[in-house]
C-alpha cells in the first residue's frame, strides 16, 4: 500500500504543479487535492475534495481517505486569482484558523505520520539592525505587526505545539525566500511586473529568490522518506546561491526606479496599490528598505537539497516571461555604447615621422 498525500491550497498554481509533481513518485498511491474553490488548472490524477480547512470537517477528509502525509501550502499573502476567493481578512483566516483546524484534526487522525508546512523568511522581519544573514534559530529583532509575516509566525508557533504533541510524525517547515516563475502570483511578482519602480531614497536592499521549479522540488523531498545520511525533520531555509541587489534587479528586468522618501512612500501605498501593486504592505516596504538574506547551509547538509536556479537565474527566468521593461538591459547598453562613442575626444594624430615629411 503506497502513500496518501493530501495537500492544501491547490487552486493556487504552485500547489498545482506540486501535485502533479507528487503523483510521479513511485511510493505515492494517491494524492488528495483540497481548496475552498475548484483549480482552473489540471491536477493530473489527483481527486479534488472541495473543503475550507476553517472548517472541522477537513477531519473526515483526512480520516476518509487514510492520509499519512499532509502537504500545507494554503500559507500565502495574497488572495488567489480567482473570483469568490475573498479579501485580505479571508487570507488571514485561511493563514491562522485554517492551520489550526488541520493541525487539530492531523493530531486526532492516528493515520497522519508526516507533515510538511510551506512558511516563509518573512518571519524574520526587517529592521535596521538586522544581521547581515539570517540562519533558521536567529530571532528577529523586530516582530512583524501585522500582514502576511504576523500570520507565518503564528502558523509556525502551532506547528511547534502540534510537534510536541504529536511527536511520531514527522514535522517539517520550509521557509521559502520569495518565490518567482512564471506561474507564481506574489506581492514581489506584483512589484516587479510595475512598469516603473518605486524605491526607497538611500537603500539598495539584498534580495534573493527560489525558482518555482525549485520550491516544488524541495517540497517533494520534504514529503518523502528521508534519503540515507539527511533529516527532513525540522525547520530550514530555502533560497536559491546569491544575492541581488534590488537596483540590480531593476536593471536586469529593465524597469526605471523612482526613488521616494520612506515616509511619501508610506503615504501613497494606496496610490501605488491603484497602479497593480496588489500588496504595497508596511511588510514589502521593509523589504525594500531593509532588504533579507538567509543562510542555506541547513537545507544543504542536513535536508540534502541544491537548487538548480540560483538567485540570478531565477531573476532571469522570470524577466523572460514578463517581457522587457520601459528600458531592455540590451537596449540600454546599445543606447549608452552610442552616447559614448559620440562624446567622446577624436584620437590623438601621431605625429608624423621627419624624414618621412622631408620625402614627401
Amino acid at each position: 500500500m503506497g502513500r496518501v498525500v493530501l495537500v492544501t491550497g491547490v487552486a493556487r498554481q504552485l500547489g498545482g504543479r506540486f501535485v502533479r509533481r507528487v503523483q510521479r513518485e513511485p511510493d505515492v498511491d494517491r494524492v488528495v487535492g483540497v481548496d475552498v474553490v475548484e483549480p482552473v488548472h489540471d491536477l493530473g490524477g489527483a481527486e479534488f475534495v472541495p473543503a475550507d480547512i476553517r472548517q472541522p470537517d477537513i477531519a473526515s477528509v483526512l480520516a476518509r481517505h487514510g492520509v499519512d502525509t499532509v502537504v500545507h501550502m494554503d500559507v500565502h499573502g495574497t488572495p488567489p486569482t480567482l473570483p469568490g476567493t475573498g479579501s485580505r481578512s479571508s487570507v488571514k483566516e485561511v493563514n491562522v484558523i485554517g492551520t489550526m483546524q488541520l493541525l487539530g484534526a492531523c493530531q486526532k487522525a492516528p493515520s497522519v505520520r508526516r507533515l510538511v508546512v510551506k512558511s516563509t523568511t518573512s518571519v524574520y522581519g526587517g529592521a535596521p539592525r538586522d544581521p547581515a544573514v539570517f540562519d533558521e534559530s536567529t530571532p528577529a529583532k523586530s516582530l512583524p505587526s501585522g500582514g502576511f509575516a504576523k500570520d507565518a509566525i503564528e502558523v509556525e508557533g502551532y506547528v511547534r505545539g502540534f510537534a510536541r504533541r504529536r511527536p511520531d510524525v514527522s514535522v517539517t517547515v520550509l521557509r521559502f525566500a520569495h518565490v518567482l516563475g512564471p506561474s507564481v502570483d506574489s506581492p514581489l511578482a506584483a512589484y516587479f511586473a510595475l512598469p516603473v519602480l518605486p524605491t526607497v531614497l538611500g537603500y539598495d536592499p539584498r534580495l534573493q529568490f527560489v525558482h518555482e521549479e525549485d520550491a516544488v522540488e524541495v517540497l517533494r523531498l520534504a514529503a518523502r522518506e528521508p534519503r540515507s545520511g539527511t533529516l527532513s525533520a525540522g525547520t530550514f531555509n530555502i533560497a536559491g546561491d546569491g544575492t541581488l541587489l534590488l537596483s540590480q534587479c531593476a536593471r536586469r528586468l529593465g524597469r526605471p526606479t523612482v526613488p521616494m522618501l520612506l515616509p511619501a512612500i508610506r503615504w501613497g501605498r494606496s496610490l501605488l496599490q491603484s497602479v497593480g501593486a496588489t500588496d504595497f504592505s508596511p511588510e514589502q516596504v521593509r523589504l525594500l528598505t531593509h532588504g533579507r538574506v538567509v543562510r542555506t547551509t541547513q537545507m544543504r547538509e542536513v535536508l540534502g537539497f541544491e537548487p538548480r536556479f540560483t538567485t540570478g537565474e531565477t531573476l532571469a527566468a522570470f524577466a523572460r516571461v514578463r517581457g522587457p521593461g520601459l528600458l531592455p538591459p540590451e537596449t540600454l547598453a546599445r543606447t549608452v555604447d552610442r552616447l559614448a562613442a559620440k562624446v567622446a575626444p577624436p584620437p590623438e594624430e601621431e605625429p608624423q615621422d621627419e624624414e618621412v615629411g622631408r620625402r614627401g
